[in-house]
């Protein structure tokens, strides 16, 4: 596996077709090159692979706030197009205590309903955090239990 000196070593650019083109120091090009978080929900900003087409890693960045800001942009800018995973702030309704059900929830990006084919689909991650994935294979983010309303933690500990 080729690795980089990540910050002295490497040179990133989006190309005419949107995709990410990282340069190493030997002049080598490879396009279509995508991040990938090692710690996408404890640490996001920490440890990131930058995948080739062939899905081998590239370069490692141990902390993203390291790199140049242009360089961080677009990989910024990457990731967001690439992950979605909404955080539930507020649960309002759901269908059922038993699964299948329907969740009606209030979200970082806007209200939206979930499909909770089953209770083990809610995995904990920390012990005030959660993933939901909904019937689609969308998570679902509950990062402080603790924060949400009375009604909302009432709703969820009937699943936990």
């Amino acid at each position: 596996m080729e690795q980089f000196n990540l910050i002295a070593d490497f040179s990133l650019i989006r190309n005419s077709a949107g995709r990410l083109v990282l340069t190493a120091s030997d002049g080598a090009m490879h396009d279509g090159v995508f991040p990938v978080r090692a710690f996408p929900i404890s640490a996001p900003a920490e440890g990131l692979s930058l995948i080739g087409e062939n899905g081998h890693e590239l370069a490692w960045v141990a902390n993203l706030e390291a790199l140049p800001k242009a360089t961080r942009e677009l990989i910024e800018s990457e990731l967001a197009r690439r992950e979605f995973m909404p955080e539930i702030r507020n649960i309002s309704q759901v269908s059922s205590f038993a699964t299948p059900s329907i969740w009606q929830v209030e979200t970082d990006r806007g209200n939206t309903e979930l499909a909770l084919k089953a209770e083990d689909h809610i995995r904990r991650l920390t012990h005030t955090s959660l993933l939901i994935t909904d019937a689609h294979g969308v998570n679902f983010l509950i990062r402080d239990i603790e924060q949400l309303d009375k009604h909302s933690r009432k709703l969820l500990d009937r699943f936990l």
